[in-house]
């Protein structure tokens, strides 16, 4: 493992990170919404289409800064 990592190797780590937390948010709701609770289920809904699209520009903006000289 390399003592120091650039900063898109960081980044790219939280993104990941992102994608796997929002795998981990969409099955508890759907969970939650098994159990009869759809109106928290939307609200988490809601939350994870703003995770999906801010996903889509970080990881073009990943494949830029990784692209730069």
């Amino acid at each position: 493992m390399p003592s120091q990592y650039s900063l898109a190797d960081v980044l790219e780590r939280m993104y990941h990170n992102q994608l796997a937390l929002e795998a981990a948010l969409m099955e508890l709701t759907l969970h939650v919404e098994a159990h009869g609770h759809a109106d928290v289920g939307n609200n988490v809904r809601g939350a994870l289409e703003t995770i999906g699209e801010n996903a889509g520009h970080i990881k073009q903006d990943l494949a830029r800064l990784k692209n730069l000289p």
